[in-house]
């Protein structure tokens, strides 16, 4: 199952950086992850600090 980044976003670009497949990237307002590309690692909420990337 792929993550999603939620509202909570505030577009640091933490998670970005720990994508092993390069799935997220820059969406207006907030970063997305592309589900398709998603491998469900949990890189990107692990860095998050706010939590935003969860579990779809």
């Amino acid at each position: 199952m792929a993550f999603k980044i939620t509202d909570e976003c505030i577009s640091c670009g933490a998670c970005a950086g720990e994508c092993p497949v390069n799935a997220i990237s820059e969406g207006e307002g907030k970063f997305v992850i592309d589900a398709d590309t998603c491998i469900s690692c949990g890189a990107c909420a692990g860095v998050c600090p706010v939590g935003a990337p969860v579990e779809d």
